[in-house]
Protein backbone atom coordinates (compact mmCIF):
# COMPACT_ATOMS: atom_id res chain seq x y z
CA UNK A 1 0.00 0.00 0.00
CA UNK A 2 1.02 3.65 -1.20
CA UNK A 3 -0.36 6.96 -1.60
CA UNK A 4 -0.85 8.06 -5.40
CA UNK A 5 1.07 11.47 -3.90
CA UNK A 6 4.08 9.13 -3.11
CA UNK A 7 6.67 8.36 -6.41
CA UNK A 8 7.04 4.64 -6.59
CA UNK A 9 11.07 4.75 -6.58
CA UNK A 10 10.48 5.83 -3.12
CA UNK A 11 7.33 3.89 -1.98
CA UNK A 12 9.56 0.72 -3.27
CA UNK A 13 12.88 1.62 -1.03
CA UNK A 14 10.88 2.35 2.86
CA UNK A 15 11.59 -0.08 5.57
CA UNK A 16 8.72 -1.33 6.90
CA UNK A 17 10.09 -3.77 9.78
CA UNK A 18 12.18 -3.08 13.14
CA UNK A 19 15.65 -2.27 12.75
CA UNK A 20 17.72 -4.41 15.42
CA UNK A 21 21.46 -5.76 15.21
CA UNK A 22 21.81 -4.39 11.88
CA UNK A 23 19.06 -6.64 10.04
CA UNK A 24 15.07 -5.41 9.08
CA UNK A 25 12.45 -7.48 10.67
CA UNK A 26 9.06 -8.46 11.73
CA UNK A 27 8.16 -8.16 15.46
CA UNK A 28 9.59 -11.29 16.84
CA UNK A 29 6.75 -11.85 19.70
CA UNK A 30 4.01 -10.48 18.33
CA UNK A 31 4.04 -10.05 14.68
CA UNK A 32 1.81 -7.08 15.00
CA UNK A 33 1.37 -4.42 12.42
CA UNK A 34 -0.55 -0.43 12.46
CA UNK A 35 -0.81 1.75 9.47
CA UNK A 36 0.68 5.15 9.01
CA UNK A 37 -1.83 7.67 6.95
CA UNK A 38 -1.73 10.20 4.86
CA UNK A 39 -3.30 12.74 7.00
CA UNK A 40 -4.47 15.20 3.96
CA UNK A 41 -6.63 12.35 2.33
CA UNK A 42 -6.81 9.39 5.22
CA UNK A 43 -5.34 6.63 2.94
CA UNK A 44 -3.02 4.03 4.32
CA UNK A 45 0.70 4.58 3.10
CA UNK A 46 2.16 1.55 4.40
CA UNK A 47 1.99 -0.79 7.74
CA UNK A 48 4.26 -0.90 9.78
CA UNK A 49 5.88 -3.71 12.09
CA UNK A 50 4.62 -2.57 15.73
CA UNK A 51 7.44 -3.44 18.46
CA UNK A 52 6.93 -4.63 21.39
CA UNK A 53 8.29 -4.41 24.82
CA UNK A 54 10.57 -7.66 23.85
CA UNK A 55 11.57 -6.04 20.35
CA UNK A 56 12.79 -2.80 22.31
CA UNK A 57 15.03 -4.76 24.72
CA UNK A 58 16.24 -6.94 21.92
CA UNK A 59 17.55 -3.73 20.16
CA UNK A 60 19.08 -2.30 23.38
CA UNK A 61 20.56 -5.48 23.76
CA UNK A 62 22.65 -5.22 20.29
CA UNK A 63 23.20 -1.53 20.99
CA UNK A 64 24.97 -2.47 23.99
CA UNK A 65 26.70 -5.43 22.86
CA UNK A 66 29.00 -2.80 20.23
CA UNK A 67 29.42 -0.15 22.81
CA UNK A 68 32.72 -0.56 23.72
CA UNK A 69 33.61 -1.22 20.11
CA UNK A 70 31.55 2.40 19.02
CA UNK A 71 33.49 4.67 21.93
CA UNK A 72 36.68 3.22 20.98
CA UNK A 73 36.14 3.93 17.12
CA UNK A 74 38.92 6.20 16.09
CA UNK A 75 36.72 9.75 15.66
CA UNK A 76 38.11 10.41 12.29
CA UNK A 77 36.11 7.19 10.68
CA UNK A 78 33.08 8.21 13.15
CA UNK A 79 33.02 11.81 11.48
CA UNK A 80 33.75 10.08 8.04
CA UNK A 81 30.73 7.93 8.35
CA UNK A 82 28.66 10.75 9.31
CA UNK A 83 29.58 12.96 6.04
CA UNK A 84 29.04 10.27 3.89
CA UNK A 85 25.57 10.31 5.12
CA UNK A 86 25.16 13.79 4.58
CA UNK A 87 26.21 13.10 0.97
CA UNK A 88 23.87 10.13 0.69
CA UNK A 89 20.54 12.36 2.56
CA UNK A 90 21.41 15.68 -0.02
CA UNK A 91 21.27 12.90 -2.81
CA UNK A 92 18.12 11.63 -2.06
CA UNK A 93 16.56 14.95 -0.90
CA UNK A 94 13.62 14.67 -3.12
CA UNK A 95 13.11 11.18 -2.02
CA UNK A 96 12.91 12.26 1.79
CA UNK A 97 11.07 15.32 0.95
CA UNK A 98 8.29 13.53 -0.80
CA UNK A 99 8.08 10.54 2.28
CA UNK A 100 7.62 13.69 4.64
CA UNK A 101 4.79 15.36 2.48
CA UNK A 102 3.10 11.68 2.40
CA UNK A 103 2.79 10.73 5.76
CA UNK A 104 3.23 14.23 7.32
CA UNK A 105 1.44 16.41 5.20
CA UNK A 106 3.56 19.42 5.28
CA UNK A 107 4.04 21.51 1.68
CA UNK A 108 6.41 19.96 -0.14
CA UNK A 109 8.73 23.32 -0.04
CA UNK A 110 8.80 22.95 3.14
CA UNK A 111 10.04 19.13 3.39
CA UNK A 112 12.43 20.19 1.13
CA UNK A 113 13.63 22.66 3.69
CA UNK A 114 13.58 20.45 6.65
CA UNK A 115 15.55 17.86 4.53
CA UNK A 116 18.38 20.72 4.13
CA UNK A 117 17.86 21.50 7.85
CA UNK A 118 18.04 17.54 8.56
CA UNK A 119 21.36 17.12 6.69
CA UNK A 120 22.91 20.03 8.14
CA UNK A 121 22.91 18.41 11.80
CA UNK A 122 24.31 15.38 10.11
CA UNK A 123 27.33 17.72 8.41
CA UNK A 124 27.47 19.91 11.51
CA UNK A 125 28.55 16.86 13.89
CA UNK A 126 30.49 15.18 11.21
CA UNK A 127 32.77 17.94 12.02
CA UNK A 128 32.37 18.39 15.60
CA UNK A 129 33.09 14.17 16.00
CA UNK A 130 37.01 15.02 15.78
CA UNK A 131 36.81 18.54 18.09
CA UNK A 132 36.02 16.41 21.23
CA UNK A 133 38.31 18.17 23.30
CA UNK A 134 39.92 17.32 26.92
CA UNK A 135 42.03 19.24 29.37
CA UNK A 136 45.42 18.87 30.62
CA UNK A 137 47.28 21.10 33.28
CA UNK A 138 49.00 21.69 36.12
CA UNK A 139 46.82 21.61 39.54
CA UNK A 140 47.36 24.98 41.28
CA UNK A 141 48.97 23.50 44.15
CA UNK A 142 51.55 22.56 41.92
CA UNK A 143 51.40 18.40 43.23
CA UNK A 144 50.38 17.21 40.19
CA UNK A 145 48.44 17.58 36.99
CA UNK A 146 45.21 17.23 36.12
CA UNK A 147 43.71 15.24 32.83
CA UNK A 148 39.98 15.40 31.77
CA UNK A 149 38.69 13.54 28.94
CA UNK A 150 35.45 13.04 27.09
CA UNK A 151 34.13 9.60 26.99
CA UNK A 152 30.93 8.46 25.47
CA UNK A 153 27.88 8.00 27.99
CA UNK A 154 26.60 5.17 26.35
CA UNK A 155 23.43 3.51 24.71
CA UNK A 156 21.19 5.95 24.31
CA UNK A 157 16.98 5.80 23.78
CA UNK A 158 16.02 8.46 21.47
CA UNK A 159 12.29 9.39 21.30
CA UNK A 160 11.06 11.68 18.76
CA UNK A 161 7.89 13.69 17.29
CA UNK A 162 5.98 13.74 14.57
CA UNK A 163 6.30 16.56 13.51
CA UNK A 164 9.60 17.04 11.61
CA UNK A 165 10.02 13.54 11.21
CA UNK A 166 13.82 13.87 9.91
CA UNK A 167 14.99 16.70 11.73
CA UNK A 168 14.14 15.87 14.99
CA UNK A 169 16.17 12.18 14.13
CA UNK A 170 19.09 14.04 12.80
CA UNK A 171 19.52 16.23 15.65
CA UNK A 172 19.93 13.31 18.30
CA UNK A 173 21.09 10.64 15.72
CA UNK A 174 24.25 12.50 15.09
CA UNK A 175 25.72 14.23 18.12
CA UNK A 176 24.78 10.51 19.43
CA UNK A 177 26.90 8.65 16.88
CA UNK A 178 29.53 11.31 16.52
CA UNK A 179 30.11 10.91 20.55
CA UNK A 180 30.61 7.23 20.40
CA UNK A 181 27.24 5.84 21.47
CA UNK A 182 24.82 3.49 19.95
CA UNK A 183 20.97 4.09 19.78
CA UNK A 184 18.03 3.14 19.93
CA UNK A 185 15.27 4.75 18.02
CA UNK A 186 11.26 5.32 18.82
CA UNK A 187 9.88 7.03 15.94
CA UNK A 188 6.63 8.83 16.38
CA UNK A 189 3.62 6.37 15.48
CA UNK A 190 1.98 9.15 13.05
CA UNK A 191 5.31 9.30 10.90
CA UNK A 192 7.81 6.33 11.54
CA UNK A 193 8.70 6.03 7.52
CA UNK A 194 11.20 9.28 7.27
CA UNK A 195 12.57 7.89 10.59
CA UNK A 196 13.30 4.33 8.98
CA UNK A 197 14.37 5.60 5.38
CA UNK A 198 17.37 8.04 6.64
CA UNK A 199 18.27 4.54 9.61
CA UNK A 200 18.55 2.42 6.52
CA UNK A 201 21.06 5.40 4.35
CA UNK A 202 23.07 5.35 8.12
CA UNK A 203 23.02 1.55 8.44
CA UNK A 204 23.94 1.13 4.95
CA UNK A 205 26.78 3.12 5.18
CA UNK A 206 28.12 1.41 8.17
CA UNK A 207 27.90 -1.58 6.71
CA UNK A 208 29.55 -0.60 3.63
CA UNK A 209 32.53 0.73 6.02
CA UNK A 210 32.64 -2.86 7.90
CA UNK A 211 31.43 -0.56 11.07
CA UNK A 212 29.38 -2.35 13.55
CA UNK A 213 25.76 -1.56 12.37
CA UNK A 214 23.91 -2.15 15.27
CA UNK A 215 24.94 1.06 16.56
CA UNK A 216 21.69 1.98 15.42
CA UNK A 217 18.43 0.46 15.64
CA UNK A 218 14.82 1.27 14.96
CA UNK A 219 11.41 0.29 16.97
CA UNK A 220 8.41 1.69 15.91
CA UNK A 221 5.51 1.20 18.40
CA UNK A 222 2.00 2.03 18.96
CA UNK A 223 2.33 1.91 22.50
CA UNK A 224 4.63 3.83 23.59
CA UNK A 225 4.77 3.28 27.25
CA UNK A 226 5.03 -0.62 26.43
CA UNK A 227 8.01 -0.46 24.78
CA UNK A 228 9.86 2.29 26.75
CA UNK A 229 9.65 1.43 30.21
CA UNK A 230 11.23 -1.58 30.04
CA UNK A 231 14.10 0.02 28.32
CA UNK A 232 14.41 2.93 30.76
CA UNK A 233 14.42 0.45 33.87
CA UNK A 234 17.51 -1.45 32.13
CA UNK A 235 20.87 -0.53 33.53
CA UNK A 236 22.44 -1.19 30.26
CA UNK A 237 20.41 2.27 29.32
CA UNK A 238 22.34 5.67 29.86
CA UNK A 239 21.12 8.52 28.41
CA UNK A 240 17.40 9.39 27.10
CA UNK A 241 16.74 12.17 24.99
CA UNK A 242 13.15 12.97 23.88
CA UNK A 243 11.35 15.60 22.31
CA UNK A 244 7.66 16.28 22.71
CA UNK A 245 4.77 17.27 25.42
CA UNK A 246 5.45 18.16 28.58
CA UNK A 247 3.02 16.17 30.00
CA UNK A 248 5.05 13.19 28.92
CA UNK A 249 8.30 14.46 29.72
CA UNK A 250 7.54 14.42 33.18
CA UNK A 251 6.65 10.98 33.20
CA UNK A 252 9.67 9.85 31.53
CA UNK A 253 11.80 11.96 33.88
CA UNK A 254 10.41 10.29 36.86
CA UNK A 255 11.24 6.75 35.13
CA UNK A 256 14.96 7.88 34.09
CA UNK A 257 15.65 8.88 37.88
CA UNK A 258 15.29 5.18 39.18
CA UNK A 259 18.87 5.04 37.19
CA UNK A 260 20.35 7.87 37.24
CA UNK A 261 20.33 8.47 33.38
CA UNK A 262 21.25 11.23 31.53
CA UNK A 263 18.47 13.37 30.01
CA UNK A 264 17.71 15.52 27.24
CA UNK A 265 14.18 16.76 27.43
CA UNK A 266 12.76 19.25 24.41
CA UNK A 267 9.42 19.79 25.56
CA UNK A 268 6.23 21.86 24.97
CA UNK A 269 6.56 26.03 24.68
CA UNK A 270 4.24 28.76 23.93
CA UNK A 271 5.85 31.13 22.33
CA UNK A 272 5.52 34.85 22.58
CA UNK A 273 5.71 37.01 19.08
CA UNK A 274 6.28 40.83 20.21
CA UNK A 275 5.67 43.78 18.29
CA UNK A 276 6.40 47.10 19.70
CA UNK A 277 5.58 50.43 17.96
CA UNK A 278 9.02 51.13 16.74
CA UNK A 279 8.78 47.89 14.70
CA UNK A 280 8.85 47.41 11.18
CA UNK A 281 5.20 46.05 10.50
CA UNK A 282 5.31 45.04 6.91
CA UNK A 283 8.27 42.56 8.25
CA UNK A 284 6.86 41.91 11.40
CA UNK A 285 3.69 40.38 9.48
CA UNK A 286 6.32 38.40 7.30
CA UNK A 287 7.99 37.19 10.47
CA UNK A 288 4.98 36.19 11.99
CA UNK A 289 3.52 34.24 8.97
CA UNK A 290 6.75 32.13 8.98
CA UNK A 291 6.76 31.83 12.91
CA UNK A 292 3.17 30.78 13.00
CA UNK A 293 2.66 28.84 10.06
CA UNK A 294 5.36 26.26 9.29
CA UNK A 295 3.51 22.58 9.29
CA UNK A 296 0.33 24.44 9.89
CA UNK A 297 1.65 25.54 13.08
CA UNK A 298 2.56 22.18 14.82
CA UNK A 299 6.04 23.12 15.91
CA UNK A 300 7.51 23.02 19.24
CA UNK A 301 8.49 26.90 18.14
CA UNK A 302 5.68 28.51 16.53
CA UNK A 303 4.63 31.75 17.45
CA UNK A 304 1.56 31.23 19.64
CA UNK A 305 0.66 34.49 21.10
CA UNK A 306 1.45 37.45 19.09
CA UNK A 307 1.76 40.83 22.10
CA UNK A 308 1.41 43.71 19.99
CA UNK A 309 1.74 47.40 20.86
CA UNK A 310 -1.74 48.84 21.33
CA UNK A 311 -0.41 51.56 18.93
CA UNK A 312 0.14 49.39 15.92
CA UNK A 313 -2.36 46.73 16.89
CA UNK A 314 -4.77 47.65 13.86
CA UNK A 315 -1.96 47.61 11.17
CA UNK A 316 -0.40 44.20 11.91
CA UNK A 317 -4.07 42.50 12.50
CA UNK A 318 -4.55 43.68 8.98
CA UNK A 319 -1.69 42.95 7.79
CA UNK A 320 -1.42 39.61 9.22
CA UNK A 321 -5.22 38.58 8.30
CA UNK A 322 -4.36 39.55 4.54
CA UNK A 323 -1.49 37.30 4.76
CA UNK A 324 -3.21 34.84 5.76
CA UNK A 325 -6.10 34.81 3.33
CA UNK A 326 -3.46 34.24 0.44
CA UNK A 327 -2.25 30.78 1.71
CA UNK A 328 -3.87 28.29 0.19
CA UNK A 329 -4.33 24.81 1.82
CA UNK A 330 -4.58 21.65 0.18
CA UNK A 331 -2.23 18.45 -0.08
CA UNK A 332 1.07 19.18 0.65
CA UNK A 333 2.34 17.45 -2.96
CA UNK A 334 0.34 20.07 -4.95
CA UNK A 335 2.84 23.13 -6.02
CA UNK A 336 -0.03 26.19 -5.17
CA UNK A 337 -0.40 24.22 -1.46
CA UNK A 338 0.89 26.51 1.08
CA UNK A 339 -0.91 25.37 4.16
CA UNK A 340 -0.91 21.34 4.59
CA UNK A 341 -3.49 19.76 7.09
CA UNK A 342 -3.14 19.07 11.00
CA UNK A 343 -1.68 15.72 11.59
CA UNK A 344 -4.79 13.75 12.69
CA UNK A 345 -8.28 14.51 13.74
CA UNK A 346 -7.86 14.83 17.47
CA UNK A 347 -5.82 18.01 16.15
CA UNK A 348 -8.50 19.27 14.47
CA UNK A 349 -11.10 19.02 17.44
CA UNK A 350 -8.67 20.74 19.65
CA UNK A 351 -7.96 23.45 17.14
CA UNK A 352 -11.96 24.20 16.89
CA UNK A 353 -12.66 23.34 20.88
CA UNK A 354 -10.10 26.42 21.40
CA UNK A 355 -10.98 28.86 18.31
CA UNK A 356 -14.52 28.32 19.79
CA UNK A 357 -13.88 28.98 23.34
CA UNK A 358 -11.81 32.30 22.67
CA UNK A 359 -15.01 33.28 20.35
CA UNK A 360 -17.22 33.14 23.27
CA UNK A 361 -15.42 34.89 25.33
CA UNK A 362 -16.06 38.36 23.19
CA UNK A 363 -12.42 37.21 20.42
CA UNK A 364 -13.24 38.42 17.17
CA UNK A 365 -12.48 36.04 13.82
CA UNK A 366 -11.26 38.26 10.80
CA UNK A 367 -10.32 35.35 8.87
CA UNK A 368 -11.10 31.36 9.10
CA UNK A 369 -12.02 30.25 12.80
CA UNK A 370 -13.65 26.82 11.12
CA UNK A 371 -12.52 23.40 9.74
CA UNK A 372 -11.99 23.13 6.01
CA UNK A 373 -15.16 20.98 4.18
CA UNK A 374 -12.61 18.60 2.57
CA UNK A 375 -10.81 15.65 2.84
CA UNK A 376 -8.12 15.29 5.38
CA UNK A 377 -7.57 17.01 8.47
CA UNK A 378 -7.44 20.86 8.05
CA UNK A 379 -8.50 23.84 9.34
CA UNK A 380 -8.66 27.85 7.78
CA UNK A 381 -5.45 29.65 8.95
CA UNK A 382 -7.22 32.11 11.69
CA UNK A 383 -6.59 35.24 13.33
CA UNK A 384 -8.35 36.41 16.06
CA UNK A 385 -8.50 39.79 18.04
CA UNK A 386 -9.78 40.86 21.02
CA UNK A 387 -8.60 37.80 23.12
CA UNK A 388 -8.98 37.36 26.97
CA UNK A 389 -5.80 37.11 28.47
CA UNK A 390 -7.25 33.18 29.90
CA UNK A 391 -8.62 32.37 26.97
CA UNK A 392 -6.58 28.73 26.31
CA UNK A 393 -5.58 30.03 22.96
CA UNK A 394 -3.24 32.25 24.77
CA UNK A 395 -2.61 30.02 28.23
CA UNK A 396 -2.19 26.58 25.83
CA UNK A 397 0.23 25.97 23.11
CA UNK A 398 -2.30 25.93 20.18
CA UNK A 399 -0.60 23.37 17.78
CA UNK A 400 -2.84 24.23 15.19
CA UNK A 401 -2.72 27.42 12.14
CA UNK A 402 -4.35 29.75 14.58
CA UNK A 403 -3.21 33.59 15.65
CA UNK A 404 -4.50 35.21 18.83
CA UNK A 405 -3.71 38.67 19.05
CA UNK A 406 -3.15 40.62 22.53
CA UNK A 407 -2.43 44.60 23.10
CA UNK A 408 -0.11 45.43 25.20
CA UNK A 409 0.57 49.42 26.61
CA UNK A 410 4.33 49.17 27.27
CA UNK A 411 7.23 47.36 27.51
CA UNK A 412 6.62 46.15 31.05
CA UNK A 413 3.41 44.85 30.30
CA UNK A 414 4.98 43.08 27.23
CA UNK A 415 7.50 41.40 29.15
CA UNK A 416 4.99 40.60 31.90
CA UNK A 417 2.45 38.87 29.81
CA UNK A 418 5.73 36.87 27.86
CA UNK A 419 6.78 35.30 31.02
CA UNK A 420 3.23 34.97 31.97
CA UNK A 421 3.56 31.00 31.11
CA UNK A 422 5.17 28.09 32.69
CA UNK A 423 7.09 27.67 29.63
CA UNK A 424 9.99 29.03 28.06
CA UNK A 425 11.40 27.63 24.91
CA UNK A 426 11.63 30.28 22.20
CA UNK A 427 10.06 34.09 21.95
CA UNK A 428 10.24 36.31 19.12
CA UNK A 429 10.30 40.09 18.94
CA UNK A 430 10.16 42.78 16.42
CA UNK A 431 11.90 46.04 17.51
CA UNK A 432 14.39 48.80 16.09
CA UNK A 433 15.59 49.92 19.58
CA UNK A 434 18.69 48.39 20.20
CA UNK A 435 18.69 48.76 23.99
CA UNK A 436 15.49 46.85 24.36
CA UNK A 437 16.81 44.34 22.48
CA UNK A 438 19.16 43.87 25.10
CA UNK A 439 16.68 43.91 27.65
CA UNK A 440 14.54 41.49 25.79
CA UNK A 441 17.64 38.95 25.80
CA UNK A 442 18.29 39.46 29.27
CA UNK A 443 14.67 39.77 30.62
CA UNK A 444 12.52 37.21 28.68
CA UNK A 445 12.34 34.00 30.30
CA UNK A 446 13.35 31.85 27.46
CA UNK A 447 15.95 29.42 25.99
CA UNK A 448 16.41 30.92 22.24
CA UNK A 449 15.33 34.99 21.33
CA UNK A 450 14.43 35.44 17.27
CA UNK A 451 15.04 39.34 16.61
CA UNK A 452 13.39 40.68 13.85
CA UNK A 453 13.29 37.14 12.20
CA UNK A 454 10.39 34.71 12.45
CA UNK A 455 13.08 31.39 12.69
CA UNK A 456 16.07 30.79 14.95
CA UNK A 457 16.62 27.19 14.50
CA UNK A 458 20.42 26.49 13.52
CA UNK A 459 22.07 23.27 13.52
CA UNK A 460 25.38 25.29 14.82
CA UNK A 461 23.35 26.61 17.44
CA UNK A 462 21.90 25.88 21.42
CA UNK A 463 18.54 24.32 20.70
CA UNK A 464 16.47 24.34 24.03
CA UNK A 465 14.27 26.01 26.55
CA UNK A 466 13.86 26.67 30.34
CA UNK A 467 11.29 26.11 32.75
CA UNK A 468 8.46 23.75 31.91
CA UNK A 469 10.23 23.44 28.57
CA UNK A 470 12.90 21.11 29.22
CA UNK A 471 16.52 20.63 30.24
CA UNK A 472 19.51 20.15 27.79
CA UNK A 473 20.46 21.77 24.70
CA UNK A 474 20.44 20.07 20.88
CA UNK A 475 22.54 21.51 18.23
CA UNK A 476 25.55 23.49 18.36
CA UNK A 477 29.07 22.57 20.71
CA UNK A 478 26.33 21.65 23.24
CA UNK A 479 24.61 19.04 21.66
CA UNK A 480 27.28 16.60 21.40
CA UNK A 481 27.98 17.71 25.38
CA UNK A 482 24.69 15.66 25.66
CA UNK A 483 26.39 12.55 25.00
CA UNK A 484 29.82 12.48 27.08
CA UNK A 485 31.08 12.19 30.39
CA UNK A 486 33.97 14.03 31.64
CA UNK A 487 36.65 11.75 33.38
CA UNK A 488 39.47 12.99 35.58
CA UNK A 489 42.64 12.03 36.13
CA UNK A 490 44.75 13.16 38.80
CA UNK A 491 48.70 12.32 37.97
Amino acid sequence: MSSPHLPPTVAAHVPTGLLIGGAWRRSSSTGRTFSVEDPATGEVLFDVADGSAEDGLDALAAAADVASEWADTAPRVRAELLRAVFETLMARAEDVAALITAEGGKPLAESRAEVAYAAEYVRWYSEQAVRLDGLARRAPAGTHHQLVLSRPVGPALLITPWNFPIAMITRKIAPALAAGCPVVVKPAQLTPLTTSYFAEIVRAELEARDLPTSVINVVPTSSSSELTAPLIADPRLRKLSFTGSTEVGRVLLRAAAENVLRTSMELGGNAPFLVFEDADIPAAVEGAVAAKMRNSGQTCVAANRFLVHESVADEFSEGLTAAFKRLVIGHGSDAATTVGPLIEAAAVDRVADIVAEAVDGGAKVHVGGDRAQRAGHFFHPTVLTEVAHDARAVREEVFGPVAPIVTFGDEREALDLANGTEFGLVAYAYTRDVGRVMRLAEQVETGMLGVNRGMVSDASAPFGGVKMSGLGREGGEAGIEEYLERRYVAL
